[in-house]
């Protein structure tokens, strides 16, 4: 297939904080060629859900607007939709199905049924399945396949990793997505899509967990061996962050947003114990000096908290530091404090890295400017 003709691929991440849509198509190399990008601000998701459906659908066209903008050419009528927060869940389930006739090989379309017949799991009521992800094969007595097709046997198996999530939640997503003008391809667990753009396959099999630092959720993916082991949705991000400073040192929320991004560390000791940063009053007001070192020591203890849960996970699925040879590698908004990766590094046991798509991306990728809001400037007593 000449790569012209390859079919675009348009990502919609509907975020706490932000609404991301960007299209790419897989050129002859097998690399994504980004052909536009769009962002706006997020006003009506709160912890990963849709709450305001209307503000939501003017964040997506202002998003859609912006990625036309980039490229005119496009037309963007399918996505392929991320979806986080508090009410995803996942359970583990086993499934098997013995063969009619064990002397011809195993065919994909017994494969397909084996996992469809996973969708009819007893899950609670007002839930909904999102994902049946296969995690190993057995054919008769052989364990850990990783692909049964072509074998032989009476009977095969497999162990599942079944994703669910709330049925209203997801119905929202999708009445926002089908009002703003667009079909929702697929969706896709946010911590699986973070995967999927950041790994290789030489991560998968040393062993890696993938941490989403998001706005309103971190979300978490642990792979061992090539399979996907566990995912979890932990209920704090960057907007706790803000709100803890913002509460703590008293100031408004775009000032805590502006300090974390600009002077904000994730470890209370890097920072110069006489360091201030000076906000100016409100209404004639004096100005108000703040610590450095204050504001470090608020985001580490929110960021020490949801790495807590990372810790928490990993020893539910009985993985440390002696099996995921990859370590943890950070991506998201959140990754980008100062001084996270040996926040996470101490924490957790692990080696800790950021996740960066480059593996996956064309050269001619586009790099995302962000514009912080200006404060005056630090200054040292």
């Amino acid at each position: 297939m000449n790569h012209n003709e390859a079919p675009i691929i348009v990502g919609l991440d509907i975020g706490t904080t932000k609404i991301a849509a960007i299209a790419g198509r897989k050129n002859e190399f097998g690399k994504l060629e980004i052909l536009g990008f769009g962002r706006a601000n997020s006003n009506g998701v709160q912890h990963g859900q849709v709450l305001n459906i209307d503000q939501t659908i003017k964040a997506i066209q202002q998003a859609l607007d912006n990625c036309h903008q980039s490229n005119p050419d496009l037309e963007v009528k399918e996505v392929y939709v991320g979806i986080a927060g508090h009410h995803i869940k996942s359970l583990q389930t086993r499934g098997d199905i013995v063969r009619q006739d064990a002397e011809l090989e195993i065919q994909r379309a017994e494969i397909e049924q084996l996992i469809k017949n996973q969708r009819k799991t007893f899950i609670p009521a007002g839930d909904e399945i999102i994902d049946v992800i296969p995690q190993d094969f057995n054919v008769d007595g052989l364990q850990n396949v990783k692909d049964p097709i072509g074998y032989n046997g009476v009977k095969v198996g497999a162990n599942f990793h079944i994703i669910t999530g709330d049925r209203n939640a997801i119905r929202n997503i999708n009445r926002a997505v089908v009002r703003s003008g667009l079909l929702t391809k697929d969706l896709v667990l946010q911590p699986l899509a973070s995967a999927s753009a950041v790994m290789s396959d030489i991560d998968m099999e040393a062993g890696v967990a993938i941490l989403d630092i998001g706005g309103g959720t971190s979300d978490l993916a642990i792979f061992h061996e090539g399979i996907l082991k566990h995912t979890a949705v932990i209920p704090f991000g960057g907007e706790n962050i803000t709100n803890d400073i913002k509460l703590g040192l008293g100031v408004l929320k775009s000032q805590a947003e502006a300090m974390k991004v600009q002077f904000g560390s994730a470890l209370a000791d890097a920072a110069k114990p006489n360091a201030y940063i000076t906000i100016p009053g409100l209404k004639g007001m004096p100005a108000k000096e703040i610590s450095v070192k204050n504001l470090a020591s608020i985001i580490q203890a929110r960021m020490g908290e949801i790495l807590d849960f990372v810790t928490y996970h990993l020893k539910q699925v009985g993985l440390d530091s002696r099996t995921l040879n990859g370590g943890i590698i950070l991506t998201g908004g959140g990754s980008q404090l100062k001084h996270l990766i040996q926040l996470t590094e101490y924490t957790t046991g692990l080696n800790a890295r950021i996740g960066l798509p480059n593996e996956h991306l064309a050269v001619n990728h586009i790099d995302e400017l962000t514009n912080t809001k200006s404060l005056p400037s630090k200054r040292e007593k």
